[in-house]
């Protein structure tokens, strides 16, 4: 089959499409046709070198794969394939949504009415973000590195958008949210980011993180954290309820997945350079 692996770390150019070895289902598994995989930040990190576990988000003919043709996953993997959708329109649901389910319904336990910060707003897991916490209720407050994406972003739903090129970001969320600060920050940027999303929290207010991508190496100052009674979450991936909890939402219309471009499986050195250039607003996705 052909595929795109590699055998050293290091930059886009280390990727290489090619012929690998047709995998053999063992009995608890299937033979999955793929026909469109979605890329994501922790591909960048895996083919750099950060050791992580693998985690796929593709949509063939059942759900699970990477980027090659086939791939065996175990049978209670499989999930239904959301209907109206084309196979690159639903390979960007599974890794976001959980994701941002998981960081705003089951973690912060976000409830209508509250203000919710929501950083990356181009971003895959920043857009899904958006949507779920809409989807909720909230008053949604998102940062971007351009007008454009913000203009994207609110037709997303969300209800004010910053630009952190342009504007001060704690000054502008507090003259949005006021002094008292915003519920919820929604965090997968990190060390660029981390200080101003603590500050702007209300007290008692939630931090939930998922990523570093401008950085893991955060200041803490923990007087932020007791004196106001801050809540810092971690947060990855969900449970399986969750995922058929979202595909009942996107079937409805009410979450919709958001896809920038696609690219062929072959060129999956100059998609990975497309997202590292964070030119996407939603997701990337290789079709195979």
């Amino acid at each position: 089959m052909k595929a795109v692996f590699l055998e050293t770390h290091g930059g886009p150019e280390v990727l290489k499409y090619g012929d690998l070895p047709d995998p053999k289902p063992k009995a608890n598994e299937i033979l999955v046709k793929i026909h469109a995989v979605a890329l994501n930040h922790l591909d960048l990190w895996i083919r750099k070198g950060m050791p992580h576990l693998k985690q796929y988000k593709i949509f063939g003919e059942h759900v699970s794969g990477g980027y090659c043709e086939f791939i065996s996953v175990p049978k209670q993997n499989i999930l239904p394939f959301p209907q109206k959708l084309s196979f690159a329109e639903a390979a960007c649901i599974p890794l976001v949504f959980l994701t941002a389910w998981q960081m705003l319904v089951v973690r912060a336990k976000i409830k209508p009415g509250q203000v919710v910060v929501i950083h990356g707003a181009g971003s895959g897991v920043g857009s899904a973000g958006i949507q779920i916490a809409k989807l909720f209720g909230a008053t949604v407050i998102t940062t971007a590195g351009s007008d454009e994406k913000l203009q994207k972003a609110k037709e997303l739903g969300a209800d004010y958008g910053i630009n952190y090129q342009k504007e001060n970001f704690l000054e502008r969320v507090t003259k949005i949210a006021g002094k008292y600060g915003v519920d919820i920050v929604f965090e997968h940027v990190g060390k660029a980011m981390w200080e101003a999303s603590l500050q702007c929290l209300k007290w008692g207010g939630v931090l939930v993180t998922c990523g570093a991508t401008s950085g893991f190496d955060v200041k803490l100052d923990l007087r932020h954290v007791f004196f106001r009674q801050i809540q810092i979450l971690g947060s990855t991936m969900g449970s399986r309820a969750n995922q058929f909890d979202i595909l009942k939402h996107i079937e409805s219309g009410k979450l919709k997945p958001i896809l920038d471009k696609t690219f062929p499986l072959e060129a999956a050195t100059e998609a990975h350079r497309y997202l590292e250039e964070f030119h996407q607003f939603g997701k990337v996705v290789l079709v195979v």
